[in-house]
């Protein structure tokens, strides 16, 4: 699988999460395999780039190649220019967001709510992609409503665009993400087109990644919701889609990445990672089965050193040899 310049064999790729694919995420991701990872989506207004929220989600500092900013709109000027801004600080790729379900977007017409207007969708692909020397990609869903998924028609759209490759969550819009991803309109949107397409939803182990590759016959995997505070779920993957056995790591290594973890979260956000660390951290302890009490006890704490100091107690308590 090639996009632009950069060859991947069957790759499993980390999601671009709001809140969640910040730096010290995808730095992990791609330590335990994934073969990319896409920043967290930004707006095409770039007039608003100044900010602090939108300047942390672009930090892509001593991330490997290739390094994908994702933008989101809902006019093409707009986004052909953030594309542009994007490679001016560093992307390799750019990715539209065409697949975000949430109402503060779709209420500014972008994200997923652009599959009702297939003729706009085209036009923003042209000059997105005319506005850049860089492969652009797009991230979409299967269509706008359950009864009339649209899927096909916008990979063939996209194609013809210039689009490199394609990420399809298998959910509509409508369906934002309740219910189980469906993969059959995924498989007929690969059946449709020649340019690579990446399988998205509800993957969240080696049998369900298996049967997503054979049922879609797609190019590769993104992982989202099911890699929060388990990023090592990319090497299990990894090996079980090679046909190697894979051990998860034991309590206390589990432990140490979620160290590495906060330390990221704190290194990048300062004083406020303390609260941005609260969620990351939750979604560990969940994994490693421990308790609401034990939980709330991390959310009251209100330092760094505290929340360091606290999963160094936890790695040194008995309770991990049976964890």
């Amino acid at each position: 699988m090639h996009i632009g310049p950069f060859q991947f064999d069957q790759p499993l790729v980390l999601a671009p999460m709001a809140g969640v694919s910040d730096r010290p995420m995808r730095q992990l991701a791609r330590r335990f395999g994934a073969a990319y990872a896409v920043t967290e989506m930004v707006c095409a207004q770039t007039t608003l780039w100044s900010s602090k929220k939108t300047r942390t989600r672009l930090v892509m500092d001593d991330e490997p190649s290739p390094r994908i900013v994702q933008i989101a709109g809902a006019e093409g000027a707009p986004m052909a220019e953030a594309a542009r801004a994007a490679v001016a600080l560093g992307a390799d790729i750019v990715d539209i967001n065409m697949g975000c379900p949430a109402k503060k977007v779709l209420d500014k017409q972008a994200g997923s709510a652009l599959l009702r207007d297939e003729n706009l969708v085209a036009a923003i692909l042209h000059e997105v992609v005319a506005a850049v020397d860089v492969p652009v990609t797009l991230k979409t869903r299967t269509g706008w409503r359950r009864a009339a998924r649209n899927g096909v028609r916008i990979a063939r759209i996209a194609e013809d665009a210039g689009i490199a490759a394609l990420t399809v969550h298998g959910r509509t819009r409508e369906c934002a993400f309740k219910g189980h991803a469906e993969y059959d309109t995924i498989a007929a949107m690969k059946a449709a087109v020649r340019i690579p397409v990446i399988a998205n939803g509800d993957i969240t182990s080696v049998a369900e990644a298996r049967h997503v590759l054979a049922h879609t016959a797609c190019d590769g995997l993104m992982i989202g919701r099911a890699a929060r505070g388990r990023p090592w779920l990319f090497a299990e993957l990894a090996a079980g889609l090679a046909g190697r056995h894979y051990s998860r790591p034991a309590a206390a290594a589990r432990l140490s990445v979620l160290r590495e973890h906060l330390c990221g979260i704190h290194a990048l956000y300062g004083a406020h990672g303390v609260r941005i660390a609260r969620k990351h951290v939750g979604w560990y302890f969940e994994d490693l089965g421990l308790s609401r009490e034990t939980r709330r006890a991390f959310n009251a704490l209100e330092s760094t050193q505290a929340q360091l100091d606290f999963v160094d107690a936890l790695a040194a308590a008995p309770w991990e040899l049976a964890a």
